[in-house]
């Protein structure tokens, strides 16, 4: 009989992992609800535009030089041609540092006949783009290039030099936008704004007025040929600068 008592007896280590398994429980319970817990939440956007300007003009332009008898005669014709037209633009008061090359490339050229190739020559090609800060010059810079050997362009394109600053205001309005829609919302939800959660932004871009020129006709001119472009209005208009924002607050209990 003792001995059957003996056998039945539980085991010392038993009771002590009971209350470790018990205890374990209840603590994880406790930290799935500390995890699952979500505040609410509500979220608003707001948005802000400043209206502005553009205040300087980028225009492209360049010379082709048709096929030549080789790569040299090619590249020679290329350089007399750009670097007159290059002095050309900076006689207007166009800064080097506003002159960029956009393109430059030398190719063979050929003919084809009868299902076979025969080498013409070789042609270059060079573009510049440039930056120009005086408006009022825009149209006498591509009159410029154009009467110096230039018979190719791309277009202008109207925008603003450093937009950081009207961005910058931008933003300002759209938070102070958001802000007071958070405000409304929680006044017609019955609570109060907690603190803010979240904070994201979009936007920021603006258009570009663009004017495309007639690369055909400055092609018929040639190199060095015709009248130039002076007097031909070229309306810069306003842009906008648009900025989203989107904030999030806890509502308070």
């Amino acid at each position: 009989m003792d001995e059957h008592l003996l056998k039945l007896r539980p085991p010392l280590w038993l009771p002590i992992a009971v209350a470790l398994l018990v205890g374990g429980s209840y603590v994880a319970g406790k930290h799935i609800e500390v995890r699952g817990y979500q505040p609410v939440t509500i979220s608003v956007s707001g948005e802000g535009k400043i209206t502005a300007t553009p205040d300087i003009a980028q225009l492209s332009f360049g010379v082709q030089t048709g096929p030549q008898p080789t790569a040299k005669a090619a590249m020679d014709k290329l350089q007399k041609s750009m670097n007159a037209a290059f002095e050309a633009v900076k006689a207007l008061g166009v800064a080097e540092k506003d002159i960029s090359v956009q393109s430059l490339w030398l190719n063979p050229s050929y003919d084809w006949s009868n299902g076979k190739q025969t080498l013409r020559g070789y042609e270059a090609n060079q573009s510049l783009n440039v930056k120009v800060r005086d408006l009022d010059k825009v149209s006498d810079v591509l009159s410029a290039a154009t009467n110096a050997g230039a018979n190719q362009a791309g277009g202008v394109q109207f925008t603003i030099d450093d937009p950081q600053v009207l961005q910058a205001q931008a933003r300002e309005k759209a938070i102070v936008n958001a802000q007071e829609k958070a405000k409304e919302l929680a006044m017609q939800l019955g609570v109060e704004l907690g603190d803010l959660k979240g904070f994201s932004e979009g936007g920021g871009a603006y258009p570009m007025s663009y004017m495309a020129k007639d690369v055909m006709m400055m092609e018929s001119r040639g190199m060095g040929g015709g009248g130039g472009d002076a007097g031909v209005p070229l309306p810069a208009g306003e842009q906008e600068v648009m900025v989203n924002v989107s904030l999030t607050y806890e509502v308070q209990d």
